[in-house]
């Protein structure tokens, strides 16, 4: 085996290594003893078919594709640790020759980081943004949300809620067959300028009218065509909201017995948001200037992981999964990919500089504290609490439930720092 060493940056080294035909030959005769076991040839007992005649039943391809599934890892191992490389992680191969074997191994270094002046940096704390206003506006998000649906004799109008029977074809085919339907009318319903129809109709009125779908509508058949609606309104309701007094308050919660006091909970909640939105902006931008000051160095693997991670956290929920969510935002993978490597890259960095400022500053969590945070994580489950904390407790949940709160108390101990010299400047 030769082993090649071409280059190293962005914390790789990039290695060309090209097997002797030897070890190619061997590689082809384990192979060959490996197949030959479990592959029935006409004419001959398993087992017993001479390599020639193997090959050309298989196909040669396919005896070295199996051969180089077998040979690579350990010709990479091999490599790496003659070149005396400290790997991050597993290496890309990228196979250029297949007989005898030639390819080439990108293997990703530890990161690099260089902690600059952390303990001095200056971050003032931004503003609790919080006003009575917002008092006003949350008291009125539970008048729509505790409200009721009353029938009313006139016209539709946006916000109502209507009953429909709704019949519609495409292309002559049956589309859609409901009868009672509750339809909320809306501007952005599902389908564009269905709504606007409906407005202005009257209880019994019947319409047809014909609406062209949306290219990304979910059903991919109908997807963009133009369907033919019928609709007849059989009912009519409008949302009534309940007056803000002491009923109102009790019917919130049956333990508030005020309006007053419906007032002061709201209040208080929407103060304890305020402030931890201001104390979760104040640690971003603690670790934005930490990582400001830092220098780093590190593989690109990591970056390309952190994106399929946030990628998974977008599409988690989504029924038809990535290819659904990509014709929901109008994106291809590639695009929505790049989009993310902003973010992706930021995460990476903040992650990296923060776990180096926790070793410099000895910042440890035991296992009292682990214990205590998958309490604080269970309180609240009523049932099967006793075989969540089980699971929570295996070793590999515990550690990461530890390197959790060790970052989280090194953000803490940052956001002190910072706001100590921000009150000594």
């Amino acid at each position: 085996m030769k082993v090649a060493r071409e280059k190293t940056e962005n914390r790789q080294v990039f290695l060309t290594v090209e097997m002797e035909p030897a070890e190619m030959e061997a590689a082809l005769e384990k192979s060959y003893r490996r197949l030959v076991k479990k592959t029935d040839v006409p004419g001959f007992r398993k087992g017993m078919v001479p390599r020639a005649i193997l090959e050309r039943h298989i196909g040669r391809k396919r005896l070295v594709e199996d051969a180089l599934r077998a040979l690579i890892p350990d010709a990479c191992e091999k490599a790496i640790k003659e070149q005396e490389i400290e790997a991050f992680s597993q290496p890309e191969v990228e196979i250029t020759q297949t007989d005898p074997a030639v390819f080439k191994v990108t293997v990703p270094l530890p990161p690099l980081v260089t902690l600059g002046d952390y303990r001095n940096i200056q971050v003032a704390p931004p503003p609790v943004e919080f006003s009575e206003d917002s008092v006003a506006a949350a008291l009125e998000v539970l008048r729509h949300r505790h409200a009721t649906w009353e029938p009313v004799e006139r016209p539709l109008e946006f916000g109502d809620m209507a009953v429909l029977d709704v019949t519609g074809e495409v292309e002559g085919k049956p589309f859609a067959d409901q009868e009672g339907v509750q339809f909320h009318v809306h501007q952005d319903s599902p389908i564009p300028g269905f709504a606007e129809q409906l407005a202005g109709m009257k209880r019994d009125e019947v319409k047809e009218f014909k609406l062209h779908l949306p290219e990304d509508y979910p059903d991919g058949a109908a997807a963009g065509k133009e369907t033919s609606f019928k609709v007849e309104v059989k009912e009519i309701k409008q949302e009534k909201h309940p007056e803000l007094n002491d009923d109102f308050a009790r019917q919130v919660d049956p333990d508030i017995e005020t309006l007053e006091l419906l007032r002061e909970r709201v209040s208080a909640n929407l103060k304890m948001r305020a402030e931890e939105n201001a104390r979760m902006k104040f640690e971003e931008q603690v670790i934005e200037a930490v990582v400001g000051v830092s220098q780093l160095e590190f593989p690109p693997v990591l970056v390309e992981d952190e994106i399929e991670h946030l990628l998974k956290e977008q599409v988690r929920g989504v029924r038809g999964g990535l290819e659904d969510y990509l014709r929901s935002v109008g994106k291809t993978e590639a695009e929505l990919r790049e989009e993310l490597r902003p973010l992706a890259t930021k995460r990476v960095s903040g992650s990296l500089v923060l776990g180096r400022i926790a070793q410099e500053e000895k910042i440890e969590v035991g296992d009292s504290e682990v214990d205590a945070e998958i309490e604080r994580m269970t309180k609240d489950i009523t049932d099967n609490k006793d075989k969540l904390q089980e699971f929570l407790n295996v070793p590999q949940r515990r550690d990461s439930i530890r390197q959790m709160l060790v970052t989280r108390k090194t953000v803490q101990h940052l956001a002190e720092m910072a706001r100590a010299s921000a009150t000594q400047a």
